[in-house]
């Protein structure tokens, strides 16, 4: 039923308009819901400035952008919103109370064959479910952000989530040219967050240790693994690099790496100062207009040649 697939998007923040932005480009057509007109105002005016972005990089061309805003629908009336549609992703605050209560509602209203799936990135798609009747159809859908950008869609069953949603949300993930992964079970982070806060807290080892500055260390993983691991990912890389050399690497670096349970000294010290990085103006950096614009400017130019070469690729 994925070529029939109605997809609605439950939410209008950072998450959702960018959810509903990556099903339009790939042809689709999807309503979301806002809490208000405020709401909507502020949906429709990011996806405008992300198209913009997209056109100034030559990854849609002017004629396409209009069409592309065509097929999002925004609306305040949830019944109108639900009632027609086959698959929902909620992108709402990530607060389990408020999920939990959510999907109770949803499940009551919407028929049986509904896909009901989170966008949550990290609480358990069972604990999500506890209040609903019909569990087999709540999955995670874990979008990362920038949405539109970011290919990468984890996908997490619960306890008693059916082999038909997976196999559903699959479909209409790859129909949004997405790459989905398969968690067979509910952990902590799911993937992409595992490995890469084992790197953050590897990062803090290093630079609590005074080998080298934030600077260096950013610069070490930009120009090094950062170039690699978009091509070849960790096994592959293990494999390429041969593993007998990576057993012997293993042996010895594993018993030094940092094993800290919680945020190192810097890190804490910067939170405690209320330092919280590019949203108030300063963490490991300062970051003043012209270097926020700078890095936001370089990081949506570089995911954007990337979605270009996804695009020549499908």
């Amino acid at each position: 039923m994925t070529e029939q697939e109605k997809l609605v998007v439950l939410g209008t923040g950072t998450m959702g308009h960018s959810i509903a932005l990556s099903a339009a480009l790939a042809g689709m057509s999807v309503n979301v819901w806002g809490q208000d007109q405020e709401d909507i105002e502020r949906g429709r005016k990011g996806i405008a400035e992300k198209l913009q972005v997209l056109l100034r990089y030559d990854a849609i061309r002017s004629p396409e952008s209009e069409a592309i805003k065509e097929r999002v629908t925004f609306t305040c009336e949830l019944d109108e919103c639900v009632q027609n549609a086959t698959f929902l992703i909620e992108a709402i605050p990530e607060d389990l109370a408020l999920k939990q209560e959510w999907f109770r509602s949803l499940d009551e209203q919407c028929p049986t064959n509904v896909i009901l799936a989170s966008n949550t990135s990290g609480l358990s798609p069972t604990d999500i479910a506890l209040h609903t009747v019909h569990k087999e159809r709540t999955i995670v859908t874990h979008f990362w952000n920038p949405a539109h950008l970011i290919p990468l869609v984890e996908v997490v069953r619960g306890t008693y989530t059916s082999d038909a949603t997976v196999d559903r949300t699959l479909a209409l993930l790859h129909k949004m040219n997405k790459k989905p992964v398969v968690l067979k079970k509910e952990i902590l982070g799911s993937i992409g967050n595992r490995l890469q806060f084992a790197l953050f807290r590897e990062a803090q080892n290093i630079l609590e240790q005074g080998i080298a500055t934030v600077e260096d260390i950013d610069a070490a993983v930009r120009y090094s693994i950062g170039r690699r691991l978009p091509v070849t990912g960790v096994f592959m890389s293990a494999d390429m690099g041969g593993l007998d050399v990576f057993d012997s690497i293993s042996n010895y670096l594993f018993p030094d790496l940092g094993t800290q349970q919680e945020s190192l000294p810097t890190m804490r010290r910067l939170v405690d100062e209320g330092k919280y990085g590019q949203k108030n103006g300063e963490g490991f950096y300062r970051w003043t207009p012209e270097f926020s614009q700078k890095m936001n400017e370089e990081r949506e130019r570089e995911l954007i040649e990337w979605l270009k070469k996804d695009f020549d690729r499908a």
